[in-house]
């Protein structure tokens, strides 16, 4: 166990009973926190692999596209595609990180569970079934009609 992850299971021990919860939902208990945590590292080492995959091909791309001599307009405009695909892919992977990071880190905080929008609660039931959510479900259906 590395020291962050020892860390992060020492704090979420005194953490669960302390954080938010809707009304009607029991605490959180260590195994469901435990669950969470243990979900957010297999994404987080998921998504390591696959941004690591993404800059090697990425970095294929970049060193195999040269100039464009000897290729046609259609070779150069799939490459350019392909680079642009890779690129945004690799965005996302990215940005999930990051959300994997702020989950624990809100873990770690006793934050974990509140809304960043309202301030409300966000729900265990919505937390255990996504771990990286920051927005309670009203939030987030407000956010997506924009």
């Amino acid at each position: 166990m590395s020291q962050a992850e020892s860390r992060t299971s020492r704090t979420s021990r005194a953490a669960a009973a302390s954080l938010v919860v809707k009304d009607g939902e029991e605490a959180w208990t260590q195994a469901e926190l435990d669950e969470v945590l243990a979900e957010l590292r297999e994404q987080e080492a998921h998504s390591r692999e696959v941004v690591g995959e993404l800059e090697a091909e990425l970095s294929h791309l970049m060193r195999d596209s040269g100039d464009g001599a000897g290729h046609d307009q259609a070779d150069v405009g799939s490459s350019s595609f392909e680079r642009d695909h890779e690129l945004t892919v690799l965005s996302n992977e990215r940005d999930k990180l990051a959300q994997i990071e702020r989950a624990v880190q809100r873990i770690d905080d006793g934050t974990y569970g509140v809304c960043e929008a309202c301030s409300g609660p966000i729900g265990k039931m919505r937390l255990m079934a996504f771990p990286r959510a920051t927005l309670c479900m009203s939030c987030k259906q407000r956010e997506e009609r924009r």
